[in-house]
């Protein structure tokens, strides 16, 4: 990867177009995690929608066995969204140049360990799957908080809720006929640019979601080692940046 469209993707310097780079990148990796994590644990880890929505039905139904495993992802994603935050300020209160570069290391030191002990774990009865989907859950956590606070709320990638209705706005604005406005009335007008900047959002989670299944298929948990290098990629020139200014001048 280029060293200027690296520190364009993740260094602290920001520009729109270095944010939905980001974005759409960080979506093909919540897809892919999100899928070959499905694989792996059979329960999807980008959304906490359903999980607390299974807690409400388990609870409901006295299965409170099932409830604390919810829990747990529930508190892993916060874990992981509020880790972000303070590495985020952090860093930016020393101004460093790595400012969003951290969490994504984070996350893939994190990818790394998991293709690396998830077969191991595996074979562990009882502790798998809550463990892992703790550890997938804190990643999408720590990977959603920091697009949020790079695009100011703008983006989300660990799940597409909110994006397909954002494009069902903006398609409903393109469909909408205005006629005659009265004195002091606006057009109803769509903005291309964001309609294809949230198609492309929804289409990198699609085709990320793919190859992670796919990748899981075929190389097991393994597959998570593609994902953390695409990571370190993005990340890693900031944060050298920040190596080399502390160096100690010889």
């Amino acid at each position: 990867m280029p060293i200027h469209y690296a520190r364009k993707l993740t260094g602290s310097k920001r520009s729109p177009d270095g944010n939905r780079h980001l974005g759409v990148l960080l979506c093909f990796v919540a897809g892919a995690i999100n899928a070959g994590g499905f694989l792996a644990v059979r329960q999807y880890t980008s959304h906490l929608t359903g999980i607390i929505s299974a807690m409400a039905d388990n609870l409901a139904l006295s299965a409170y066995s099932l409830v604390l495993p919810g829990l747990g992802a529930l508190l892993s994603f916060l874990a992981g969204a509020a880790c972000s935050a303070i590495m985020v300020n952090y860093a930016r209160r020393h101004r460093m140049h790595g400012e969003y570069a951290l969490p994504l290391l984070l996350e893939a030191l994190l990818l790394l360990a998991f293709g690396v002990m998830g077969a191991r774990l595996a074979g562990i009865p009882g502790l798998f799957v809550p463990l892992t989907v703790m550890v997938l859950c804190f990643i999408m956590g720590l990977q959603n908080a920091l697009i949020t606070k790079v695009s100011k709320a703008e983006i989300r990638t660990t799940h597409v809720t909110g994006i397909v209705t954002d494009i069902g706005i903006e398609v409903g604005k393109l469909l909408y006929w205005n006629g005659v406005l009265a004195p002091g009335q606006h057009r109803v007008e769509a903005n291309p640019e964001r309609l294809r900047l949230l198609v492309a959002l929804v289409s990198a989670f699609f085709a990320g979601g793919v190859s992670g299944a796919l990748g899981f298929q075929a190389l097991g948990y393994s597959a998570t080692v593609p994902l953390a290098l695409l990571l370190v990629a993005m990340a890693i020139v900031p944060a050298l940046d920040d190596l080399l200014a502390r160096a100690p001048a010889k």
